[in-house]
């Protein structure tokens, strides 16, 4: 089958490997027929991070199931399915308190193959999450907001539940990228009355306004925190969702922030404290809020996350695709992998 592999930094090719088969009972093989390059693959693209020489690359899909394990009960052969990247298990501590992504049974390399023909997923019982009918029963666009439940609207779902945004406030959001523009859909999904989005990009702006954002500021640093300020009348923001994890980033949004996941891990955290700011963050419970909450808002129209893809690519040409996100020319790439 063919697979998108990495290489080296700045080099992802499509190879010919062995179809994957299931080892575990738990396990299910989904076949692809979306998936997508996720900004987080940009830090092993770009040598930011480490990654191993000829592996599997990619976390976000859905699909069609293909095989599953004797232990896989809650889908079957043939249901069409979100496959998250959390894997959770459904049954220990961290899922039962609605965590998922700190699952305590996720197993090594689970994160690997969605950018392929077919996936071994792990934890497939609980973890997939189904959706009702087959592929070709939705449009194009609807299949791209279904692909955001895997990761992306999930994430930026998480961000605006742990910053407790509620009907009536006033949030920010930093970051214009698929995940800062999710979180503006979530703020706006979740009831907030004002949200400003921090973004210098003509087409990213456009977009998080369509999403929901009512105010956007361009500049960064001290003359961000000053428009934030000069919006609020000086009170600042009810909540802040921090979308892409710089120093300076980090530092501003504490600063916009109204009393009451950084790359850094020495940051001072004197400022939270002086002004009761709490700081929530971690990795996104994708089957519990999907579950609970965003394939109904997705198959109701009532949020359209699909839009944040703005090329689209096939496995021959991932290269192209993570091009277009490493150079800014796609806000996110979407896979054509199969029709279903």
């Amino acid at each position: 089958m063919k697979a998108a592999m990495f290489i080296e930094p700045g080099k992802v090719v499509t190879a010919e490997v062995d179809k994957p088969v299931i080892e575990k009972p738990t396990d299910a093989i989904i076949r692809i027929v979306r998936a997508s390059v996720c900004g987080s693959d940009l830090w092993w693209y770009r040598g930011i991070s480490k990654r191993a020489a000829n592996s599997l690359v990619g976390h976000e899909a859905i699909g069609i199931v293909d095989a599953v394990g004797e232990a896989v009960t809650d889908v079957k052969v043939g249901d069409f399915v979100i496959a998250p990247f959390t894997h959770g298990c459904g049954h220990c501590a961290a899922c039962l308190a609605g965590f998922d992504g700190d699952c305590m049974n996720q197993e090594t390399g689970g994160n690997g193959g969605y950018q392929g023909e077919y996936l071994r997923f792990t934890n497939a019982n609980w973890a997939l999450v189904k959706i009702p009918g087959q592929p070709a029963d939705y449009s194009e666009d609807m299949l791209k907001s279904l692909v955001t439940l895997a990761d992306v609207m999930a994430t930026g779902y998480h961000a605006a539940t742990s910053a407790e945004v509620k009907p009536g406030d006033t949030v920010v959001v930093f970051g214009d990228g698929a995940v800062g523009l999710c979180g503006v859909i979530s703020a706006k999904l979740l009831g907030a009355k004002r949200i400003i989005a921090m973004s210098r990009h003509e087409d990213r702006q456009k977009l998080a306004r369509e999403f929901g954002a009512t105010d956007i500021i361009p500049e960064r640093g001290d003359e961000a925190v000053a428009k934030v300020m000069a919006l609020t009348n000086g009170n600042g923001a009810d909540a802040v969702l921090e979308c892409v994890g710089t120093e300076q980033s980090v530092d501003t949004a504490v600063k916009v922030g109204r009393p009451g996941v950084p790359q850094k891990p020495e940051m001072n955290t004197n400022n939270l404290f002086w002004k009761n700011i709490g700081l929530r963050g971690g990795i996104a419970s994708v089957t519990s809020d999907d579950k609970k909450v965003l394939l109904d808002a997705v198959l109701s129209g009532k949020i359209n996350p699909g839009k944040v893809f703005t090329k689209s690519f096939t496995l021959d040409q991932i290269e192209d695709a993570y091009q277009a996100m490493d150079q800014r020319t796609a806000i996110k790439s979407l896979l054509k992998v199969s029709e279903g």
